[in-house]
Formats: structure tokens, sequence, C-alpha cells
């Protein structure tokens, strides 16, 4: 639609309107200071030197000396076709040569700045998918376990070997039979007080230790979780404390023969990330010292006597897995760097892919067709939002580290359950919708998209099923609700259901349920109030829900009876606090042009949401039939708008060569470059 025609029916609608109504209050709002909004006849100019500068941070040179070693080897790239066999040998090599060659050393980021620590997952991720998860299970998981469930002596013991990888190991968790349900876990570490040792066991099939990363080639030691199982003098004779986790030796330092009572099974090919090394562990019998319990949340004295800071089972539990978040926020922020990197293939195909136009004159661009624009400026746009959402999840992460608050340890473990579960999620849906984007050339394996699609796959599943931590956001939310009506505090990112909730959930106001100026739809107090107005009326209606059904199912009959409703309040949270941190990151850039082109993807990003859930907000008269139609076609002009600089946006990822590879996704002679590669 040209913008002249466009503004003259907002106009005559605006004209209609006020005729139609006798009050003098039903009037627009007044002009609100928005960037790139006050004219549309201006073209916008986004500096994408300056957007990538604020993208990067303080990290950008860490990223750019992981980028420049692995371009200048090509021994350490990971070729179309390889083995299963060789490709986990050269991620091996890769992992070795970043510590030993290049000089970085993650494993000293881990605790200390966690930020620096993901910067270099990110870049090392998009050499090879399977390299980053490698050193996520190597420094994240094995090592994270001993420092963050450990005490001093663990450190002392095993910090310098797992930082050098001599000390390469597992992160023993999941079982055959127990993944989410990590309470139930089967296997057994009993203590034998004659000995001072525990003695780890696998009691049945269901027990065995499955898709443990570095099992089944290259690790030597494991950090086991197992229920503590301690001899007591009553008629049970023993007494289950609970899981806790324990260091096991699985291969000997020397020979790298399996020691005696561990059995190791290769997992065998997977979907994806077949350079990681997944096996299955199986104990008879192993005897370990007593001093390789993980010993910051509960110990055991060399007479067999229980101790712990933490009064119940469940708080212990709480406070292991609260101490192991870590791995959740690497996912959603390595796999926002899967989604840049798929984003801009797509992207870059379709500013160069022409086909078809008006008669006897040249064909387009396919990113000029809207049908091309809706599948992908959206998508640009969340990849966006998703960065400084991710950015501040590690950030929260890292205060949380260093300063150990409770209320931030709660905050920050719901927030990485549920950034990590609804974005990933969103990533494997948009790999196929840039695949299908590309057409037939996106099916090529060349260009990328099937080997990310299947690297990325798992990333619903591992570190927790995506439906299950939904399911944690919800309860969360749900606790900050009893405790809000209770009088209680709330911690920062919850803190709009405090300070508003009456206000949220107040009958609509009819008179800006009618506003559909574009000034007013672009207002980011508007976007924040319509999606915060979403989440409360959700978190509402879900208690009310719970309460009823509590009665005749019981609560877990009720939880399951209203589990869609709870899962789609998670997301709704989410997608809150997603735009609350994309709405801050606009209004902090400081570079005006970089500013403009962010306010125009974060308009799109809050406007394709609304519209894409407008039946919710049409059911309670929050929005007007007209004002709905105001804002689908608003978001539409949108697209078209991020269309005109999607690539100074998609350069802005500053994405070296070697990362978007794809020869279709090449800047210049992308044609002659494929050709190439399949031989002509």
């Amino acid at each position: 639609m040209a913008l002249e025609e466009f503004s003259e029916i907002a106009a005559a609608r605006r004209i209609q309107r006020l005729s139609s109504h006798i009050s003098p209050a039903l009037t627009e709002p007044p002009q609100l200071q928005t960037e790139a909004c006050s004219s549309r006849s201006r073209k916008l100019v986004v500096n994408g030197q300056a957007l990538s500068l604020y993208m990067k941070g303080k990290h950008r040179d860490i990223q750019e000396k992981v980028h420049e070693f692995y371009n200048s080897r090509p021994d350490l790239q990971t070729p179309l076709e390889i083995s299963k066999d060789d490709h986990r040998e050269l991620c091996m090599r890769q992992l070795y040569a970043l510590v030993r060659e290049a000089g970085i050393r993650p494993f000293r980021y881990v605790a200390d700045d966690p930020a620096k620590y993901f910067a270099i997952m990110e870049a090392v991720g998009s050499v090879d998918m399977s390299f980053g998860i490698k050193m996520g299970v190597q420094y994240s998981l094995w090592g994270g376990s001993v420092i963050n469930l450990g005490t001093k002596k663990h450190r002392d013991k095993y910090f310098d070997g797992i930082d050098n990888l001599d000390y390469l190991g597992c992160f023993a968790m999941t079982e055959l039979h127990h993944g989410s349900n990590v309470q139930g876990l089967q296997t057994t570490a009993t203590f034998d007080p004659i000995t001072d040792e525990f003695i780890i066991d696998t009691p049945h099939d269901g027990a065995i230790k499955w898709w443990i990363g570095n099992a089944a080639v290259h690790g030597k030691f494991a950090t086991v979780f197992a229920r503590l199982i301690l001899p007591t003098h009553d008629t049970k004779g023993v007494s289950d404390m609970g899981v806790h986790a324990f260091i096991v030796p699985i291969r000997d330092m020397k020979t790298h023969q399996t020691l005696p009572g561990v059995e190791i099974q290769d997992c065998g090919q997977k979907v994806g990330l077949n350079g990681v090394d997944n096996g299955a562990l199986r104990f008879r019998s192993v005897r370990i010292p007593r001093d390789n319990l993980l010993n910051r949340f509960g110990d055991v004295s060399r007479n067999g006597k229980y101790t712990s800071s933490l009064p119940t089972i469940n708080k212990r539990f709480g406070a292991t897995l609260g101490e192991l978040v870590g791995g959740r926020v690497a996912l959603a922020y390595s796999s926002v760097g899967v989604l840049k990197v798929s984003a801009t293939i797509a992207i870059r195909y379709s500013l160069l892919r022409q086909q078809f136009g008006p008669p006897k004159q040249p064909e387009v661009s396919i990113l000029d067709y809207q049908s091309q624009q809706h599948k992908l400026m959206p998508m640009l746009a969340s990849t966006y939002a998703y960065h400084f959402a991710t950015v501040y999840l590690v950030e929260k992460y890292s205060e949380m580290k260093k300063t150990n608050d409770e209320q931030l340890v709660a905050d920050v473990h719901a927030l990485s359950a549920g950034l990590k579960s609804y974005i990933t999620s969103y990533t494997a849906k948009s790999l196929s919708v840039c695949r299908e984007a590309c057409g037939g050339h996106g099916y090529a394996a060349v260009n990328r998209f099937g080997g990310l699609r299947n690297d990325h796959d798992i990333f619903q599943t591992f570190e927790g099923d995506n439906t299950v931590l939904l399911q944690q956001v919800a309860a969360d939310l749900l606790k900050r609700y009893k405790e809000k009506f209770q009088g209680g505090t709330l911690t920062v990112t919850w803190s709009y259901l405090r300070e508003s909730m009456s206000s949220y959930l107040a009958q609509p106001n009819p008179v800006t349920a009618r506003w559909e100026g574009e000034d007013h739809l672009r207002d980011p107090k508007f976007q924040l109030d319509a999606f915060r107005y979403r989440t409360s009326r959700l978190l509402q209606s879900v208690a009310m829900r719970l309460k009823k059904h509590s009665k005749t199912l019981g609560t877990f009959g009720a939880w399951n009876r209203c589990l869609n409703h709870l899962l789609t309040l998670a997301e709704s949270h989410i997608e809150t606090v997603i735009l609350a941190k994309f709405i801050e990151a606009v209004r902090k850039c400081p570079d005006p042009s970089a500013r403009a082109g962010l306010k125009l993807v974060c308009d799109l990003y809050a406007l394709d949401r609304i519209w894409n859930d407008i039946g919710t907000y049409r059911n309670v008269d929050y929005v007007a039939p007209n004002k709905a139609k105001a804002i689908h076609k608003l978001a539409e002009y949108l697209s078209f708008q991020v269309r005109n600089v999607a690539k100074e946006l998609v350069d802005a990822f500053e994405l070296p060569d070697h990362v978007t590879r794809a020869p279709i996704a090449m800047q210049a002679d992308a044609y002659s470059q494929y050709t190439q590669v399949v031989g002509f």
C-alpha cells in the first residue's frame, strides 16, 4: 500500500469515528516521542557498525579472536560429509586447539565471568554446534558441577585438570527411565562405614545412565547423580537421603581403559550433534572415597553421620538443581546464535534471489513479496528481541553467582527455564521456515539448514524438556500471584504483577480500545500494557480454574486439566519479559541511527505478537475491530520497512564467512560459488 493511501485511510477513519461520538473525551492520545515513526516519508538509514558495536558489547574481542583462529585453520573446520567417529575426533581436536593453541581457557570464566564464558560458547558453537556442546559438557556440566556442588577440596584437586583438559569428564544425571523427574533417579550410592567409601550401583536396567555426553569415547570422570543411602540402627536398616552428586572415575588416567565395575556403551548415531560422544553407563559395586561426595549442601562424616545446612530433602534438591541453571542459560543464549545464522542465510538469499515481476520488466527480489516478508521479517525482529532478552538473562545469572541472593536465585531459575523453552522452540520452528523460504536451494546440505535443524533439535529436550520447564514458570507465577494477595514481596521480573495487577484486570477502557493512530500503536506503553494485560488475565483465570477443579480432581488432576492453559500463561509471561527488555535496550542505545533501527524491529515484534493473539484481545474488547485492523496493517507496513534495511540488520550480527558459509548466503557471486560447490 502506498504511504499516502495508508495515511489517508487512517485519517478518514479518525474523522468518521470522532463524528459518531457525542463525548468530547473520544480524542486521539497526545503525540508521543517515538523513534522513526513521526514521518513515513523519511527513509530510514541504519548505521550497521554502530548497531553491531551495541549488540556485541564488551565481549566482542574474545568472539572475534575465536572466529579468526578457526577461520585461519581449515583443518579444524567441519566438512559437509563426515563419519560419526571422525566427527567425534575432530570435535576433540577443536577443543584441544581452543585451549592449548589459541590460549583461550573458558573454564576460568564459568564462575567468575559467566558473560564472557557464554560469549565464547556462542562463538565456538558457530564453528560447529557439536563442538559447542562438547565444550559445554566439559566446562558447564562436568566442571560446573565440581565447582558449584563441591567445596574447596574439590576445586583444589580438580580445577586445573578440568581447565587444561587433562580431566575430561561427563555429567551423569539422566537415566533410561528418568529424565525430567530427577528426584526419581534410581542409581544408588551406599556408604560403607567400614572402608569409608561409597558404593555406586545401578540396581536395574532402568537406572542405566543414558545420553551421557563425553562418556562413549573421551571421558575419564563422571559426576554421577545418585540416591545417598546411609546405614541406620533402626528396623529399616538404611536411610535414603535423596539425590546427591558424586565424582566417579570411569577410565584409567594412563591407559584410558574402562575401570573395574564400570560398563560403557555407545549410544550410536543420533539425529544430530554426532560430534558429541554420548554413551550409557552402568555401575556394578564401584567403590569411591567418601571425599568424592560433592558436599556443598550435604556431607557424611567418617562415622556415617549426615549433616546439612538445609533441613529437608526437597530443600537440598532445590539448592542442588539451582546451581545447575547455567546449562539452561547457555542453551537459550546459544539458540539465539543459531537463529541469527539461519535468519541471515535466508534473508541474504531472499535479497539476492529474483523471481517473476511486472510484465516486460526485470524480475524482482523474492523479499519484495509480502509473503516472504511475512515469513522472515517478524523472525528477524524476534532474533533481535531474543538477543537482548538472553543478554539480560546472562547479566542476572552473573549477578546471582556473585551475590547468591535467594530472591535472585528464584528469579533466574524461572527466567532461564522460560527463555530456554520459549526461544529453543521458536528457533526449531524458524529453521524449517528458513529452509522453505529458500526453496529447493534450501534443501541442499551445503546451505546448512538441514544440519542446523538436526543439531539444534535436541535443544528442546536436554537441560529440561520444554513443556516441563514452562510448567515450572507457570508454577512460579502462581506462587507470586498468591504472594501478591498475601502482601509478600515480588522479584523485579514479576514486579508488574504487584504494581498494577488490579488495573490490568479491570474492564478495558472503551476509549483507548478504539485508538488506532500510528503513534499510539508504536508507543511502548501501549505495547507493554497489552502484553501485561494478557498475562494478568491468564494468571487470574487459571488460578480460579485450578481452585475449582482441585475440589473434585485433587491437585495433580486439576493441574493436568488446566495444563494447556498453564503453558499459554507461561509463554505469555516470557513474551512480556522479552518485550520489556527489548524496549529497554532500544532506549539505552546511544546511536540515534542504530536506535531507530532497533525501534523499528521492536515495534514489529510487539505488534506481530499482538496480532497473532488478536482473538484474546477481541474476546474481552481490549481492542476494538477497527483497532485490530489497524494493528494488522501497521505490522504489514513495518515488515516492509524492515525489508528495506534487512541487509544492514543482518550484517550487524557480524557473523564471519565461515559461519554463514552457505553458498546461497554469500553477498557476492553467490551463484558462481554454489555451482563450484556442486562441481561445475
